[in-house]
């Protein structure tokens, strides 16, 4: 595996999030973990009629069971030290906003919100605070693939009030706020990085 931006303090793992085993044997020794930030993602977009069971395979295995397993994980080891920790979900604005062709997508994230309130209400007792950020389209590789054609792209875009796409420094600022301790009382959000496409 190639790093791009190497970060002191920072290993990174090499898994298939998909892979239950794999992903457990992977996290064994790796530690300890105080603030976890979930943002592993497929988006497997198809009209509903054609939806597949791969697609909703894959996609419940990386956007939802991916994040029980590592957010165990990690808060278990959180609870076995006594320490107080942080995690973030990256979940969607298609949580909540039905999107053509997004049926699957829109599930798995719908699925994503409620979880970060359960888990916020039963870690919240072991000084673990969850929390999500609900992105509109944010300009990664995946959201460039999904979202290049101007015409698809002026549907989403005249629907968000500041009329732009989300850049990846948009949600990256919010993740650090919500891992921070100025945030200390924040557990259990779903915060929206939409441009307001969620007041429309």
């Amino acid at each position: 595996m190639r790093v791009l931006f190497p970060c002191p303090g920072v290993e990174p793992v090499c898994v298939d999030l998909g892979d239950w085993e794999a992903t457990q044997r992977a996290l064994e020794g790796v530690g300890p973990v105080d603030l976890l930030v979930n943002n592993a993602g497929v988006a497997l977009l198809q009209p509903f009629l054609e939806v597949t069971k791969e697609a909703c395979d894959i996609s419940f295995d990386v956007n939802l069971r991916a994040v029980i397993q590592v957010s165990q994980i990690v808060a278990r080891g959180l609870i076995a030290r006594g320490a107080p920790g942080s995690i973030v979900n990256v979940s969607s604005q298609a949580s909540q906003r039905a999107l053509t062709n997004h049926s699957i997508y829109s599930s798995t994230k719908s699925a994503l919100d409620m979880l970060t309130k359960g888990m916020a209400l039963e870690l919240g007792p072991h000084k673990i605070r969850v929390n999500a950020v609900n992105p509109t389209v944010v300009m990664t590789p995946m959201g460039q693939a999904n979202w290049s054609d101007p015409q698809k792209a002026k549907t989403m875009l005249d629907r968000i009030p500041l009329g732009r796409f989300a850049e990846v420094e948009n949600v990256v600022d919010t993740i650090l706020f919500l891992l921070s301790d100025r945030s200390s009382m924040i557990t259990g959000a779903t915060v929206p990085l939409d441009g307001g496409f969620l007041a429309t």
